[in-house]
């Protein structure tokens, strides 16, 4: 396992301990795994919508209108057996 050292400044410092003092994390270590895990997840999230909207951009103009989106989309939520019924 890698070992680093890092600063900060001592309000920085002061909230940390304040997070693992509330027994949110057991120690500095464990917070700040967590907050690399975390800019994983939102890093790979981010990196998707970027592909979803090159995706987009990259299959046209859709010649459908937007009548027929619209109505595309009720069609699938009355067929949609997890919709309740109103």
């Amino acid at each position: 396992m890698a070992k680093i050292s890092i600063s900060m400044t001592d309000g920085m410092n002061d909230y940390v301990q304040a997070r693992v003092k509330a027994g949110e994390y057991n120690n500095t270590s464990e917070y700040f795994r967590d907050l690399v895990r975390r800019d994983q997840e939102n890093a790979a999230k981010y990196t998707a919508l970027k592909q979803a909207i090159q995706d987009g951009l990259d299959s046209g103009i859709s010649p459908r209108t937007p009548q027929d989106i619209m109505q595309a989309v009720k069609d699938r939520i009355a067929n949609d057996p997890l919709q309740t019924k109103r």
